[in-house]
């Protein structure tokens, strides 16, 4: 099998052994061509070329970025490489495309979390291999956000804050540790978030809106590892097979935020639930509207600020060896 390792040098594990260790062993099982990405977003660029050119397996190590961008390259802009139906809904020819692995190479890796590879990128190399070995691989659906596509969650409000926030330090030197970001969710909370004037709308077909909202979290897979080994459940139900799942805030009270929070963070895996919050599970497309510009973030990058964006579940999209 003719094979692409895209590997982002800045990641977090990306160590230059640990990538000699990787390559060595996935040599011994497919023809692998290594790369390394230079730029924002030249991994979605790279995969796109490894499509165009019969690719079968597109490899990457590195963190949820790059997951992202990979994931971007293989389906190509949304609809362009499958079917919409007449009411807009969009499925995707996988077989036709690459094979999705990703090794754990940044900081929070949730995506391979989700897809059940182990934390070390070495152990997870052996999995890869025995899954190659076995044949084994599994389709999941991935979500759409306006003109890209998601893998785990996409966010609009406060923890687009918060992600924007984390990426500015990052810029300056600092490591994306646990700490860093518990250290922007409580300034963005007390200092910058506006909590008094809730600007999100969600709107779903044939249903009343939704709102007004603070933020609002869409999810594919959970949990969050945002937080180092502690798990972050805003939305435990969420899978990659089944539709968007949403998390929102009606209050951004310190009551109604520590309530909230210690929901999420609770080992039982409840869904959130009260008066304070939105909860929805298995929903095929929704829109976001906002009355101001609001931060967004799609798998735990900042992509800017958007007044309206639409939101699909698109299912069966990618293969996935893990």
């Amino acid at each position: 099998m003719h094979a692409l390792l895209i590997v982002n040098p800045h990641a977090t594990s990306t160590t230059q052994l640990r990538r000699d260790v990787i390559v060595r062993a996935l040599s011994s099982a497919v023809d692998l061509e290594v790369v390394e990405t230079r730029y924002r977003g030249h991994a979605t660029s790279l995969a796109a070329a490894a499509r165009a050119d019969g690719f079968g397996l597109l490899l990457t190590f590195g963190g949820d970025g790059t997951v992202n961008e990979a994931v971007n390259g293989i389906l190509g802009p949304p609809g362009a490489g499958g079917v919409v139906d007449a009411e807009g809904r969009m499925s995707v020819a996988c077989d036709d495309l690459p094979a999705l692995v990703a090794l754990p190479g940044g900081n929070a890796n949730v995506f391979t979390h989700a897809v059940g590879l182990p934390a070390d990128p070495v152990d997870a190399t052996g999995k890869i291999l025995q899954a190659l070995v076995q044949g084994r691989q599994r389709r999941i659906s991935v979500g759409v956000a306006g003109s890209r596509y998601f893998t785990f969650n996409a966010g609009l409000g406060m923890d687009a804050e918060v992600v924007r926030a984390v990426e500015g330090h990052r810029a300056s030197g600092a490591a994306a540790t646990p700490g860093l970001y518990m250290r922007m969710i409580v300034r963005q909370f007390y200092k910058v978030t506006d909590r008094r004037h809730p600007p999100l709308t969600l709107e779903r077909r044939g249903n009343p809106a939704d709102g007004p909202l603070f933020l609002i979290i869409i999810s594919k897979a959970a949990p969050w590892t945002y937080l180092g080994s502690r798990p972050v459940h805003t939305s435990p139900q969420a899978s990659f097979d089944s539709g968007l799942d949403v998390f929102g805030m009606r209050s951004m009270g310190t009551f109604s935020a520590l309530r909230a929070t210690r929901q999420m963070l609770s080992r039982a895996t409840r869904t959130p639930h009260g008066p304070s919050v939105l909860s929805l599970h298995d929903e095929s497309e929704l829109a976001v509207r906002s009355s101001r510009p609001v931060a967004f973030q799609l798998d735990g990058e900042y992509v800017g600020e958007r007044e309206c964006v639409r939101f699909q579940s698109v299912p069966n999209a990618l293969r996935v060896i893990a």
